[in-house]
């Protein structure tokens, strides 16, 4: 039995956040179905790059790789009849997950006190960027926005130089994803107690913030604002900071004395274990530097197996997703999808559980791939269906649809 075998998700979500968030829910055995409009569906579909030959709307290489093992209905809750689709819907599922702007859902109809007259056991999960309170509630905004308005951004790169965008999407990922799943799973385990479900309302902006605690602990402690690359550990340090080698780049992270002095010793360097704190620009700092400059990132990693001392090579992403420790962690896995011409890779599951391990559950849905399946299983008979397709208040699966992710 898997972890979240008995957990049902209806994930109304377009794009990164929430698609990441059920993601982690789906390979842990929860059911997710993507309730998509019965236009495009969600925006990520239409992202290059494509795999070969997979069905139109779910070859995106993206795409696939946030919505494995779910299945797809579209709804059109424009229209009453697909409200009211939604609204049977809810009194089955355990869940439901959506990244509106805040007040969107109530606009429609079906904003969570709708949604709990339904089912009072309901989670409801809503990721935006600034909350569902505050004065920038109703603000567009995207990753580098939340950062750059928290902070983050701001505190990262070099002293003389400009904010440095981070090549992973924190805000969306860190600060919304994982928070939310978090937040799910703390209601759903709060039901137990209590039989009933309630509002979960994760902000991007807050949840990234979050990632600063101990920079800002510091700081609402002695009152001393922080600058770019005054951080210990943003490259503040002499001991914490990547270096270049003769060929690349290497990351030495010896923070605690112990492995300072490794290094030190290793490269024959005693006299600068007194200089480990030391900031960069200083002497210790240029020296260092040119210790590292004398060994390709090859004989820095045989030095790093003989010397304990925290440092490890810069790897590209070839690099990286080929290396023996993804491998053995399982961290890519192939998966196949339906007209793809050979099992696409993927990233793997990220937690690993002892007794009831996480998996990908199986392929990414094609658009509209199980409207009418969901609908006979909510008791809609034939005629009704049909009724409901002919309306265009659902949609069954597209057929040679076609759409922009900058649409």
């Amino acid at each position: 039995m898997s972890a979240l075998e008995d957990i049902r998700v209806l994930d109304l979500s377009r794009l990164l956040p929430g698609g990441f968030c059920s993601l982690l829910l789906a390979d842990f055995g929860a059911e997710v179905l993507k309730v998509e409009d019965t236009g495009m569906g969600d925006y990520i579909r239409w992202s290059p790059p494509y795999y070969e030959g997979a069905e139109d709307s779910a070859k995106s290489a993206p795409f696939l790789s946030l919505n494995r093992g779910k299945r797809s209905i579209r709804l059109d809750l424009k229209q009453e009849l697909g409200k009211q689709v939604l609204l049977r819907l809810v009194c089955d599922y355990d869940v439901l997950l959506e990244s509106f702007r805040p007040g969107v859902m109530e606009r429609l109809g079906v904003g969570y006190e709708a949604l709990r007259e339904q089912n009072p056991r309901l989670v409801y999960c809503a990721i935006s960027g600034y909350g569902q309170d505050g004065p920038y509630t109703g603000r567009s905004g995207h990753d580098m926005n939340y950062l750059g308005l928290n902070g983050l951004l701001g505190l990262t790169g070099e002293p003389d130089g400009p904010p440095v965008q981070p090549a992973g999407q924190i805000a969306d990922l860190g600060g919304g994803a994982v928070m939310a799943a978090f937040g799910i799973m703390a209601a759903l385990r709060e039901r137990e107690r209590s039989g009933e479900g309630q509002l979960v309302d994760v902000s991007m902006f807050d949840g990234s913030l979050a990632w600063l605690a101990l920079v800002a602990a510091q700081y609402l402690a002695d009152g001393e604002p922080p600058r770019r690359g005054g951080l210990p550990l943003a490259g503040g340090l002499v001991c914490y900071r990547p270096y270049a080698c003769k060929d690349g780049w290497v990351t030495l992270g010896a923070l605690e004395p112990k492995f300072w002095q490794a290094w030190c010793r290793g490269v024959g360097r005693e006299d600068l274990v007194e200089k480990q704190f030391e900031a960069p620009g200083s002497d210790a700092h240029a020296e260092v530097e040119r210790i590292f400059l004398e060994r390709t990132r090859d004989e820095w990693s045989t030095f790093a197996s003989e010397h304990d001392c925290c440092l490890e090579p810069v790897l590209d992403l070839d690099e990286a997703l080929d290396s023996e420790l993804v491998r053995a962690r399982e961290m890519v896995v192939e998966l196949d999808q339906p007209g793809a011409p050979a099992p696409v890779r993927l990233l793997g599951v990220p937690v690993k559980l002892s007794r009831t391990p996480g998996a990908p559950a199986g392929p990414g849905p094609a658009l509209g791939e199980h409207t009418e399946e969901v609908l006979r299983s909510l008791g809609y008979s034939e005629e009704e269906v049909a009724s409901l397709l002919e309306a265009g208040a659902v949609g069954g699966p597209a057929q040679g649809s076609r759409g922009s992710f900058l649409a």
